[in-house]
């Protein structure tokens, strides 16, 4: 009992998501998602793991 205050909040504010118009900057949303993924990469290559003792491909 007491859901349903809650689910017609949700419910509301997916219908203001949905329906109303946003000005979006596609510009500005193509260069964060190009320059986060190329940052992501190449932190990927420099971490190191300092519990790894190297021997991972030999417990199989």
């Amino acid at each position: 009992m007491g859901r349903g205050r809650a689910k017609a909040k949700q419910t509301k504010v997916a219908r203001e998501l949905k329906y109303s118009s946003h000005d979006t900057d596609f510009d500005a949303l193509q260069r964060e998602l190009s320059s986060s993924s190329s940052d992501n990469h190449e932190d990927d290559k420099r971490y190191e793991d300092p519990y790894d003792d190297g021997y991972d491909e030999y417990r199989r």
